[in-house]
């Protein structure tokens, strides 16, 4: 039978092995395990389920466990330098690999570790990190040592190949598998309320959530002046901010802009069936970010039914055909023109909401990723 290629760029994967060929004294039983340590490339935050960095690297750690290895996920802010993993991985029952998340937050600390790892490029290593030469040395040595790299997209891996001189038989194209799960006891009217949001037309009011992490790279503040402006020729027009607080600094500055202006709100994180529940309820998802690797946001958005209004940046372009299964826009100014579009346009917006499901199911399978990490898991024997 023919090994299915999963998306990575035509190169077939290595057979789904029926059993492990290496025995890892971490197992308790004779069956055949093989221990995996994970970086993350944030910090987890409070509610790990609110931050999509976060949430993708356990979908992968599940993929692998699913298949029979013992897996330990771990953040790279806990330790100080490559030798401490290397005293974590060497450990007694030593670790048999290691894969990691974010080509520069997490893989370098894996550079001096003696067991095969693999890397997932997490966005904005490949965008920015690569534009500083200290950082792009580094990321070059990891992907010289790494069996295999992950990128979301075919526009990452050629970027990747381009700054990094890397093999290209080494970087495979997996998209993120996209699954959504919508909470039964959502209240809309309290999740307006507690935004800072008046009840009082909440059936007509139209609200645009802009779904991210709080850090400079996401720039949620981006579309804050002209939304304003905008909410106070029509009232019923709100933005709410809604993630979590990765950056604490960054946050009171959100906070206090938030504050004094009119028609924009932020939300507390949640849950990711009450995200999903509140994503569902809106009148469109907003992405402002200034680098994005592929934004689980946007096509959970679209997995739902809703709307899609991304900035035009490479990452978000790779998902959003403008028109077609969203609407893009470079400035806020346009964002604003766009956002108008949907409001007058019924057609337009019934036709990316039907475009943008059908993307997401043809091209993210929660079952098309989970065999392909699965397979993975062989290149590191």
């Amino acid at each position: 039978m023919t090994q299915p290629g999963c998306a990575l760029s035509g190169r077939r994967l290595p057979p789904h092995p029926c059993g492990l060929q290496i025995c890892s004294v971490r197992a308790a039983v004779e069956r055949r395990k093989l221990s995996f340590f994970f970086s993350l490339a944030v910090v987890v935050s409070v509610n790990p389920d609110a931050d999509a960095l976060v949430w993708r690297c356990r979908c992968v750690l599940s993929y692998i466990e699913s298949a029979g290895h013992t897996c330990e996920l771990r953040d790279p802010a806990e330790f100080q330098s490559p030798a401490e993993v290397t005293n974590l991985v060497s450990q007694n029952p030593p670790f048999e690999a290691a894969l990691a998340l974010h080509l520069f937050k997490a893989a370098r600390l894996l550079l001096d570790i003696q067991v095969p790892f693999g890397v997932v490029f997490g966005g904005t290593d490949i965008n920015e990190d690569v534009k500083v030469k200290q950082k792009r040395v580094v990321m070059e040595q990891v992907l010289l040592k790494a069996r295999f790299a992950v990128a979301f997209t075919d526009k990452l891996k050629e970027e990747a190949e381009m700054y990094l001189m890397s093999q290209s038989s080494k970087i495979y194209v997996q998209p993120q598998g996209i699954q959504t799960h919508v909470t039964d006891n959502f209240s809309w009217t309290e999740f307006l309320r507690s935004s800072g949001v008046s009840t009082e037309h909440a059936d007509e009011l139209r609200v645009f959530l802009l779904v991210c992490g709080l850090r400079r790279v996401k720039d949620p503040l981006y579309l804050v002046k002209v939304f304003s402006e905008w909410h106070c020729e029509n009232p019923l027009n709100v933005l709410i901010i809604i993630g979590p607080k990765i950056d604490p600094v960054f946050t009171v500055e959100v906070e206090a802009v938030v504050q004094r202006t009119a028609g924009v709100f932020l939300a507390q994180e949640r849950s990711q069936q009450e995200l999903h529940a509140a994503m569902k309820r809106c009148f469109a998802m907003v992405n402002s970010s200034i680098s994005e690797g592929m934004s689980a946001a946007i096509l959970e958005a679209m997995d739902l039914g809703v709307p899609v209004l991304a900035r035009d940046i490479t990452g978000n372009s790779a998902v959003v055909q403008h028109e077609f299964t969203g609407l893009l826009y470079s400035s806020p100014k346009e964002f604003v023109h766009q956002a108008q579009r949907l409001l007058s346009d019924h057609e337009l917006r019934e036709r990316v909401v039907r475009n943008g499901k059908l993307y997401v199911e043809e091209h993210h399978s929660l079952k098309q990723e989970r065999e392909t990490y699965q397979r993975l898991v062989d290149i590191l024997h």
